[in-house]
């Protein structure tokens, strides 16, 4: 059995990270509020996005442009968001692991890798990796998400690359955060349906062309869903560190009352043997 010093030295050191986990959740709590507000905001602005490009494309016949033709697939890109610290549970794992599995599909795979977690879990598997935004997983900006689109399309219009996707994790509650893929370029402009048919068709005229506000629209739904990806990554990243520094808080306070179990009965033990001694001693002396 332990001594009595030692379970009160770790009674103390438990005690002491269970205060530091504590503090970490109540921080985590504080920022997911204000990340989750910055999803409402966003989300919004994105879904006019989406009623834009499908009035478009489906109000207009015979479109044509390379935003949204299919073309054949020799070079991938992917945007993979996870975070820049770790202490999130399984966030950053699931969302890596989630990129890898869909890269194992495709051939010639170019990364772009948001936060420090992911950097490091492509450079450890030796993947090819375009850029790479350190520091920013936290805090995002639209200035960053445009630049990552910029990039893209950039890479997309010269067919360096012929498809993108995005890898990040949603939003869905606090306690509830899934790791999704999306396809960024070509459009899909069939996931946009749903948006169609709630919409009552009107006939529009385009100029200079149906093409020409395509041409100037899409990239600002890039931009958009990017941002908007960066924005539910950040909610997602201070919901697992709650989640996670509210279950380590727990464990600490089920080992301190191990502890101080272990810590009475040693205690006990001592205290029984003492009386022992001074009985025995006493015994001797008669």
């Amino acid at each position: 059995m332990a001594s009595i010093r030692n379970i009160k030295r770790r009674i103390k050191s438990v005690h002491s990270t269970s205060q530091i986990t504590k503090a970490m959740k109540l921080v985590a709590t504080a920022k997911m509020q204000k990340a989750r507000k910055n999803v409402e905001e966003t989300r919004p602005f994105f879904l006019t996005m989406q009623n834009t490009i499908s009035s478009i494309v489906n109000g207009s016949r015979g479109i044509t442009h390379p935003y949204i033709k299919e073309r054949e697939v020799k070079n991938t890109m992917y945007i993979v968001m996870a975070s820049d610290r770790g202490l999130a549970g399984g966030y950053n794992a699931n969302v890596c692991k989630l990129a890898l599995q869909h890269m194992e599909q495709k051939q010639n795979v170019k990364v772009i890798v948001i936060g420090r977690k992911s950097r490091d879990f492509f450079n450890r598997r030796k993947y090819s990796i375009h850029d790479a935004y350190i520091g920013i997983s936290e805090n995002p900006k639209y200035a960053h998400a445009a630049r990552v689109g910029d990039t893209v399309l950039d890479l997309y219009m010269k067919e360096e690359i012929d498809e993108v996707y995005l890898v990040y994790t949603a939003f869905k509650s606090t306690i509830q955060q899934v790791p999704t893929v999306k396809k960024l370029l070509p459009v899909d402009v069939s996931e946009f349906e749903e948006v169609k048919e709630a919409k009552k068709k009107t006939l529009m005229d385009y100029e200079p062309s149906p093409e020409g506000v395509l041409e100037y629209v899409i990239p600002k739904y890039i931009n958009s869903v990017i941002y908007g990806a960066m924005v539910e990554s950040a909610a997602s990243e201070q919901g697992a560190r709650m989640t996670a520094m509210d279950s380590a808080t727990e464990n600490a306070m089920d080992i301190i009352d191990r502890l101080t179990v272990e810590y009475n009965r040693a205690r006990q033990a001592s205290i029984t043997q003492e009386i022992t001694e001074i009985v025995g001693g006493s015994e001797a002396l008669k």
